[in-house]
């Protein structure tokens, strides 16, 4: 079976890279990506290049689509160089952005009206940054039906832990919630070091040594250092965390569930992203609050 990959970023390159060395000798992986020079690697390992989604389209009945966010994934969808214009027969589309659970549905409604069943949607978020995408232990939460849930979760096993959480859609609500605690604790950990530091503490003691207690979690264990070095280089963009709780918050007000800790966590991020710092990593909330409690 052969497989394609569209978007070869942070996290798509990674997981194209273990999808690689897990495929039988007589599949292929075809990928493409706006920038073709983002495939260099895999092309030396034995992947091929699709020009076009089109041309990828052509020959792969599972393809994997690791963009931004849906407006993204339906750009190489559209036009004569989309996926659709390049289909031959069934196509399986996996979708590993972090999304809105009904834009997902939606899609996929639209999809099955337009082909007459013929492209089906699994929604598979991902979440375990680029350290996660490198050594192939993201967490995969995958939405979908029963069948081509099971395809996934076997597809992308060389990828990380994948787990089929309900019908479509699901895996995006998972995403939402993993979200929320997500800039809940990033938020928590930059607010102790401000006041770490202005007491006086060694932060990277203080780190260490929370990290054996119940303040210990997989974020301290990768941002701790950042914090410690002030290092707020691009690894997760502050900015793209407005969407995701958007996306949280949306599902809140769905259910009827408490919405105070997403909506306080929206203000933060919001005052990154006026504070011009939106385009550095999420840990730059540091530097944020130590600059508003500073005025």
């Amino acid at each position: 079976m052969n497989l394609g990959v569209i978007g070869l970023g942070t996290m798509g390159a990674p997981m194209a890279g273990h999808l690689l060395s897990a495929r039988r000798d007589d599949d292929r992986l075809l990928v493409t990506a706006r920038r073709p020079d983002s495939a260099a690697e895999l092309l030396e390992a034995g992947a091929d290049w699709a020009a076009t989604p089109a041309a990828l389209a052509a020959e792969c009945a599972v393809i994997v689509t690791v963009l931004p966010d849906l407006p993204e994934l339906r750009e190489v969808l559209e036009g004569p160089d989309g996926l659709l214009a390049g289909r031959t027969g069934d196509l399986l589309l996996v979708v590993c952005s972090t999304s809105s659970p009904d834009g997902v549905r939606a899609l996929a409604g639209a999809l099955t009206e337009r082909t007459g069943g013929a492209v089906r949607v699994v929604d598979a978020p991902v979440s375990g940054g680029k350290e996660g995408a490198a050594a192939g232990t993201l967490s995969i939460l995958v939405g979908g039906a029963e069948e081509d849930a099971a395809t996934v979760l076997d597809l992308l096993a060389p990828c990380g832990r994948a787990v089929h959480l309900g019908p479509l859609g699901s895996g995006q609500v998972a995403k939402a919630c993993n979200q929320l605690i997500v800039a809940a604790t990033t938020v928590a950990l930059a607010e102790t070091a401000v006041i770490a530091e202005r007491s006086g503490l060694d932060l990277a003691a203080l780190f260490d040594v929370l990290g054996s207690g119940y303040a210990g979690s997989r974020l301290l264990e990768v941002k701790g250092p950042r914090f410690v070095a002030h290092d707020h280089e691009p690894a997760s963009a502050a900015r793209l965390m407005i969407k995701d709780l958007d996306f949280a918050l949306a599902q809140a007000r769905l259910t009827g569930g408490p919405t105070e800790h997403v909506q306080f966590l929206q203000e933060v991020f919001a005052g990154v992203v006026t504070a011009g710092l939106g385009h550095l990593d999420s840990s730059v909330v540091q530097r944020y609050l130590e600059e508003r409690s500073a005025s």
